[in-house]
């Protein structure tokens, strides 16, 4: 038995489809194919609106959805990072209880899939009921040198436990300026990891550190008395001083860019060449706006053709976890950009980019990518 959809309009994960298409879909949730509406036969279910594929949610901090409104919006992101540092701790029911909260609205707003940070094994308990697919990012900091060994078998533990239930598990670096050379050699090199993630530029301060080891990161380690003798600025950007410590061949996501520049994008392209591919631009538009009141420059990223995907970043940064209410602030400021492309970045590249395009993403035969219905908001149809 399967189910025949077709709607207004259908969008497959690449492209919209001829207005006479009809999905067919079992009641498993499996594609079984796209045929003409005079191929369909009867018994067709007809939607005003848009079916799409499940979205794809590249970047979130699960584990830190119990900080929900107790974080004040446009204080600009160190005040941001110290508040976390202040605030994260509460007590085990409470932590629990917001990440069940907030998977089930992940899931209500159409998400199938999840690139998560994990810097605590707190999230392990909700995934296991597997409601979600999930690819845990299992995060590591530490700026000085000589903090970069114990750092690493510390996120060590983290990352045995996760990878015991959940296979698709990397360790990443949190952000140029928290992870010391050593450290970020250890994760690269770590034989295991087939997919990184890194914050990348999301606050100016990051490129004045790197290019002059001055300005508020510098006063935030000093306050918290972090030593920066191991750290040596060659007046580069952080993402050019970065960047050759990857592997090319290694898939890497790159979040948030708010201050990527131009140069920043044709250095990338140089260094990854034809395997360009390899590299993607995470766009979390809310959190910008919640941190800082600032978006990255989306037109200058668009025009140089780079690999977009789309993420919610946490609840201590977002009011909400849902990609079509991020897709739709991308399009109220770059309209140009078509709805096409932003569906794409948020169905068919998220896939692509946590490498299990072979089930979501798209509706293609044999996949299970969970279908949705958009207009003035998002239903889930399967």
């Amino acid at each position: 038995m399967y189910r025949k959809l077709t709607a207004t309009t259908i969008f497959n994960g690449y492209q919209y489809l001829p207005e006479d298409s009809v999905l067919l879909v079992d009641e498993n949730g499996v594609i079984i194919d796209i045929v003409p509406t005079s191929e369909a036969g009867s018994d067709i279910e007809f939607f005003e609106g848009t079916l799409s594929p499940g979205f794809i949610n590249c970047h979130c901090h699960l584990e830190l959805s119990h900080l929900k409104g107790k974080v004040d919006k446009n204080i600009g992101l160190i005040e941001f990072l110290g508040k976390i540092m202040v605030e994260r701790d509460a007590s085990e029911i409470d932590i629990s209880s917001a990440i069940a909260t907030a998977e089930n609205e992940m899931i209500q707003n159409g998400i199938v899939a999840v690139g998560d940070i994990c810097n605590n094994i707190n999230t392990i308990p909700q995934k296991t009921k597997q409601q979600l697919y999930y690819h845990n990012f299992i995060e590591v900091a530490g700026f000085p040198v000589e903090m970069a060994n114990a750092r690493f078998e510390k996120i060590l533990e983290v990352y045995h436990q996760f990878k015991t239930h959940f296979p698709n598990t990397s360790i990443v670096p949190h952000a140029p300026y928290s992870v010391s050379t050593a450290l970020l050699q250890k994760i690269v090199e770590y034989e295991e990891n087939n997919l990184i993630c890194i914050h990348n530029q999301e606050t100016i301060e990051e490129t004045i550190l790197y290019q002059k080891k001055s300005g508020g990161f510098a006063d935030f380690y000093s306050r918290f008395n972090i030593s920066m003798d191991s750290f040596a600025p060659e007046g580069k950007t952080s993402l050019q001083d970065i960047l050759p410590q990857f592997k090319i061949n290694q898939p890497l996501i790159l979040v948030h860019n708010v201050f990527t520049e131009e140069a920043d994008v044709e250095y990338a392209q140089t260094f990854y060449g034809d395997l360009i591919s390899n590299l993607y631009f995470c766009l979390c538009p809310n959190a910008n706006l919640y941190i800082s009141n600032r978006l990255p420059d989306v037109e200058m990223l668009f025009n140089n053709n780079c690999n977009f995907v789309i993420g919610t970043d946490s609840l201590a940064s977002n009011d909400q976890l849902c990609i079509y209410n991020e897709i739709n602030v991308l399009k109220k400021h770059f309209p140009f950009i078509p709805m096409e492309n932003l569906l794409q970045w948020a169905t068919i590249n998220g896939a692509q980019a946590l490498q299990i395009d072979n089930m979501y993403g798209s509706f293609e035969k044999g996949k299970t990518p969970g279908v949705l219905l958009l207009g003035e908001g998002v239903r889930r149809i399967l």
